[in-house]
Order: C-alpha cells, then structure tokens, then sequence
C-alpha cells in the first residue's frame, strides 16, 4: 500500500493559489476528462456553488473541478475562475461556441483570521489554483483555502488552533486509489479517530486543550435556544461560524448515484475527526469524484475506507508539532 494525495488519484490534478496580504485562499481540484461526482452537506449552513449539477437526479452528474475556498459567501467567485481557467484549456462540455464546465464550489468562514476587507478569493485566484494544479502531491497546512482555517472555533478565535488543509490517501495492490482533502475550520476541535484523543484545537485561557466537557460547556454558553418561538440563528448571536469543506476521490467507475452516495458516506469520517461536528453553525460540506483506471467494488466497503481515508486528512492538518 502507498500513501498518497488527492491530486495523485488518476484522472485528476489540485492546485492552490493565496492572496498572502489578505490572509486566504483557493484550492483547486481539477478533472480534465470530467469525472462522476456527488456532494452532501451534514452541516447547516453550508456556503455552496453548483451543488445541484451534480445532484443523484440531474442531467449530468459529473464535474470537471471542485472548488475549496475561503472568503465566505464572497469566497464562491473563486470558481467562477476555475471555470474559466478550464474552458480556455478546452475542458468541459461541448455547448457549442464554447466549453462549459461544471464546478462545484464550498467555502469557509475564515475571519477575522482573513485581515482584508477588500481582496478576497476571486477569478483570479480561482485561475492561478487552476493553473498550478498537476499530478505532484498537494502541499498541506497553511495553504490554499486553509491559510487562515482554525479548528476550535468554538472557544473564540483567541483560544482556537491553526489548522489548514491536509490530504491523505491510499493506492492498494489492486491498483484501487481513494485520497481525500479537507480544510478545517471548525467549532470543534480535531480527534485522533484511533484513540479519541483531543489533539488540536479549543484551548483554555490557563493553557493547554479544552476536554470534552469544556467543549461542550463552550459551545452551551454560546448556543443559541431552540424550540417554538425561538428566534432564527441568522445574523448575530450564536457560536462562530465555522465549516470544514473536502473532496474525496476514487479511480473506481461509479455513476452519478454512486458518487452521491460515496460523499455521504466519507462524510461519517468528519464525525470521527472533528468533536463536535456537523452543528447549526457549521457549514460541513463533502464533495466527490470517480474516475476511472481502478477495479470496481464493493460500495458500502468504498465508502467505509473514504470515511477512514477523509478521517485522516482531517488529522493532517494538524501544523506539524502541534
């Protein structure tokens, strides 16, 4: 078995590209030959482009890239110059005059980390992610989407950790590969999956990390109240908006339905890394793409080792002594 990243998968390249004055970035994934593609959204305030292309029940059902951005809402114009960066390379659909190519989008809500009230992710940046995405192993932590990502949110963005993007990934002997990339920015802080172990994130005014029950005692006093007649959790109030984004990836055919439900599934892996997750205030959101080259299997045991997989990339975005 060897290790390997997102942008070693067969049939795809990823790239990233950073306003450094402004603190925040893009990552790219890009599929030149277009590739089956699902996403799912546990989290409940995802910040998303093009999801509905790629639904079970659309007409296509594939992508040609995948955009993790940060930026928030404004973050989304990234892709836009993806999409353009992929038609002048003549990737896409085939609409006539012109390519057309479908690329899903989600970013994170990466301020005050993010020091600009001017330039964020834009065409630009979107078209330098794209311009830079090749087949070498894609760099991790404070990079691309994940430059100013901080996982422990919860606690403040004083008492949060650094985090980033980190990327994992497997080629077993049958030549099967199935990698993933994640940007955490998340409420909740990163686990070990193996030991449960706290290992990054919500941090204590004394020093060292918060437990369990601090975590949840944080995110109580922040809460906003639910029930008939409580007020909507839009605007102010409530926790810090955070939101961990990923892209697994498989050279296992798989249709459009087996795309969706590969993303659904790899999203367990999010869970079993990040405690808490998936909350009011999260914006979760996993994307996925097959190619092609690698025997078929099984379904649920895919989708199981996605889970294992995205797990993993989530720990790997752990700065480096942390």
């Amino acid at each position: 078995m060897r290790e390997i990243t997102i942008s070693e998968v067969d049939g795809l390249l990823a790239g990233h590209a950073e306003e450094s004055e402004a603190r925040t970035g893009c990552t790219a994934i890009v599929a030149p030959q277009g590739a089956a593609c699902g996403a799912c959204s546990p989290g409940f305030a995802p910040g998303s482009r093009e999801t509905e292309a790629v639904r079970p029940e659309a007409l296509t059902g594939q992508a040609h890239g995948v955009v993790l951005a940060g930026g928030s809402a404004y973050g989304l114009a990234a892709a836009s110059g993806v999409a353009g960066a992929l038609r002048d390379m003549g990737i896409g659909y085939d609409a006539g005059p012109l390519r057309v190519p479908v690329v899903p989008a989600a970013v994170i809500f990466d301020y005050p980390g993010n020091l600009s009230g001017g330039r964020l992710p834009d065409e630009g940046t979107g078209r330098r992610a794209a311009e830079a995405a090749s087949r070498e192993p894609l760099a991790g932590g404070a990079r691309g989407a994940g430059v100013s990502a901080l996982s422990g949110r919860v606690a403040g963005p004083g008492l949060a950790s650094p985090s980033g993007v980190g990327s994992f990934g497997v080629e077993l002997p049958s030549g099967l590969q199935v990698a993933a990339v994640a940007v955490v920015n998340s409420l909740g802080s990163v686990v070990d999956p193996a030991t449960g172990r706290i290992v990054s994130g919500a941090r204590l005014p004394g020093g060292g990390l918060a437990g369990r029950a601090e975590i949840m005692r944080l995110l109580a006093e922040t809460d906003p109240p639910a029930g008939p007649g409580a007020p909507e959790a839009s605007g102010g109030g409530g926790p810090a908006r955070a939101t961990v984004i990923a892209a697994v990836a498989v050279n296992s055919p798989l249709g459009r339905l087996g795309a969706f439900r590969l993303a659904r599934m790899a999203a367990a892996g999010m869970a079993r890394a990040v405690y808490p997750a998936h909350l009011l205030f999260d914006g979760d959101t996993v994307f996925a793409l097959a190619t092609s080259g690698g025997p078929a299997c099984g379904a649920s045991w895919l989708g199981a080792l996605a889970a294992d997989v995205l797990s993993e990339a989530i720990l790997r975005s752990v700065p480096a002594g942390a």
